[in-house]
């Protein structure tokens, strides 16, 4: 082809790439149309990308203009426009073959080429902060804002109050907060660590759903500083630290007074604040004389003591004490009458007896004395097990491996929740029992229990034995539970069954043989709940929780005894350990 041809092949593919169509093209360049149909044919102008065109028809036009002697002003413009057309055509090849923004966006290049720095940690910036805020201020139930006006009136809050009522919520949020806008650092105890680290979770939740960030580390440091520490009562770990205390549910926490000398140690400076709230256990357990000023009398001359009024209609409003602490008392009808429309009383005075309703929902202390197992004896079962109990990874889906556990299912009667207690029985003799976990099955039907019971020994733990309380009800879940563990025992409530639970059981706490996480209340206060009673014969003693007709409750104390039923009986403490004495009972037994 002679190079007059090649040069009238290039014009007619330019023109054609510019949209002109064969028949013009022909009449243009006086070139025959077929010539023109086969040249677009053999070159494949129609399947040649868009961006080469461009480029072909920039570079055809840029040639001719470079090539003129005398260029006009707008030739020259036209140039640098067409020079310029040709980077970015170039640039975006580039990001078609690699796919990096920097090729489309040279400024991305040049910042990539510069020193990166490196993001801050868990950084709010200002407008995040003020989300934060306001969302806070936004979100409190009308005893939510008094507790957040009593900062302003005492440096120290002691709060007793029912459950269920968003205390632990609404502290952590106030703490974040807080620890935002002012830098301070936070300090979060509890009974054990796996507790305290339910404020960690309540804040990771609040500052990802305001402003989308995750917080993270252990404890949490913030850009401004603040940090966030969230420990359990383990004394040693607890010390050295400075900042804004929160103690929760302190009345379930064992050697209070210790530990209460730390955490006041860790707020001893007039910035820091203390704030204690919890529902109410016993009025033997230590903190009660804090809760009620009367430690503040000790080693004081009778003329500089105080008389702290400490009941609800003193302190429903909450006020500051004779010994400078803010005090209230907030139950759950306090708590209704506050806004707080999560609870339907009928249906909760259904469910619980008139004793737990009184303890759990209305703030009145427990009296452990007519209790089989008393609060002394059960807090020497609590353990920090996050820190304790290493062999263990609660969170793994095979928590304790391939060793085995022992499993008790306690039926749900009318209203009451049935649950199964997870026991890791000791390896060598002598050894301690644990309490691995309590599962809930509230509200579920038979056949979905047993799945669940499937799912821990099939998927769980290395089940060894089953048992099962088989009296009314439970025979439904023992039935299918037989199907895929034929060796499942079944327990069939009388008088001498319970005696011989009950006193295994007190025989092996008060052995030192049993822990359970210090963080579990729900299982101190199921163990309170069992007592000492006569059959309706009137000649027989047996035992039980403070049941309602309807409802039956001390399901985790139950599920635990029906676990360590496996257990041989040892020898009785015949003395009072639990409070009460025992010969009477095991006159029944034998």
């Amino acid at each position: 082809m002679s190079d007059q041809d090649s040069a009238k092949r290039l014009d007619a593919k330019y023109l054609f790439w510019q949209g002109f169509k064969v028949s013009h093209i022909s009449k243009k360049l006086s070139i025959n149309a077929a010539t023109i149909y086969s040249w677009k044919r053999r070159d494949e102008w129609d399947s040649t990308p868009e961006i080469k065109r461009v480029e072909f028809c920039i570079t055809t036009r840029l040639s001719r203009l470079v090539a003129k002697d005398e260029k006009t002003e707008g030739d020259l413009r036209e140039i640098e426009m067409l020079i310029k057309g040709l980077k970015d055509t170039a640039r975006i090849r580039s990001y078609d073959q690699a796919g990096n923004e920097a090729d489309l966006n040279p400024n991305i290049k040049k910042r990539n080429e510069g020193k990166k720095k490196k993001p801050v940690k868990n950084y709010l910036s200002e407008e995040q902060v003020e989300s934060l805020v306001d969302a806070f201020h936004g979100s409190l139930f009308k005893y939510q804002q008094a507790w957040n006006e009593a900062r302003k009136k005492s440096r120290i809050r002691n709060i007793l109050k029912s459950r269920q009522i968003g205390a632990t919520w609404y502290f952590a949020r106030e703490a974040i907060v807080d620890a935002v806008v002012s830098g301070d650092n936070q300090i979060f105890l509890s009974a054990s660590k796996a507790q305290a680290y339910i404020f960690k979770l309540y804040i990771l939740a609040f500052v990802k759903e305001v402003t989308g960030v995750e917080l993270s580390g252990d404890p949490i440091t913030l850009w401004n500083g603040a940090t966030l520490y969230f420990l359990g009562t383990n004394i040693k770990t607890a010390q050295g630290y400075h900042g804004h205390v929160y103690m929760d549910e302190y009345f379930w926490i064992g050697r209070f007074e210790e530990f209460r000398k730390v955490a006041s140690g860790m707020a001893m400076h007039r910035r820091w604040r203390q704030t204690y709230f919890s529902t109410p256990s016993s009025v033997t357990h230590e903190a009660h004389q804090f809760w009620t000023g009367k430690r503040h009398n000790k080693g004081k001359p009778k003329e500089q003591q105080i008389n702290i009024d400490v009941s609800h209609k003193a302190l429903k409003a909450g006020r500051v004490c004779e010994d400078g602490q803010w005090r209230q008392i907030v139950t759950v009808l306090d708590a209704m009458d506050g806004g707080c429309d999560l609870f339907d009383l009928d249906q909760l005075k259904l469910e619980y007896s008139d004793d737990e309703f009184a303890n759990l929902l209305m703030c009145e202390f427990i009296d452990d004395s007519i209790s089989v197992f008393s609060l002394p004896i059960l807090m020497r079962c609590q353990v920090d097990a996050w820190v304790v109990w290493e062999d263990i990874k609660p969170l793994a889906p095979r928590p304790f491996g391939n060793r085995r556990v022992w499993l008790g299912y306690d039926p749900s009667r009318t209203r009451d929740d049935a649950v199964v207690a997870v026991i890791a029985p000791p390896v060598v003799t002598g050894g301690k029992f644990r309490l691995l976990e309590v599962v809930s099955m509230r509200g579920l039907p038979f056949p979905e229990q047993a799945r669940k019971i499937r799912t821990l020994v099939a998927e769980r733990y290395n089940v060894e034995r089953i048992s099962v309380d088989i009296t009314g009800i439970g025979y439904g879940v023992f039935d299918l539970v037989q199907e895929f563990f034929p060796a499942a025992q079944a327990i069939k409530y009388s008088p001498e069954v319970k005696t011989r639970l009950v006193l295994k059981t007190l025989n092996i706490i008060n052995g030192g043989l049993l822990e359970y996480d210090a963080g579990d209340t729900t299982t101190t206060q199921a163990f309170l709940s069992v007592r000492k009673t006569m059959t309706p014969t009137g000649n027989t003693v047996t035992y039980e929780a403070a049941r309602s007709e309807n409802a039956g409750h001390g399901d985790n104390a139950w599920a635990i005894m029906h676990a360590l039923d496996n257990e041989q009986l040892r020898s009785i403490d015949l003395g009072d350990g639990g409070g009460n004495n025992m010969k009477d009972s095991i006159v029944e037994i034998f």
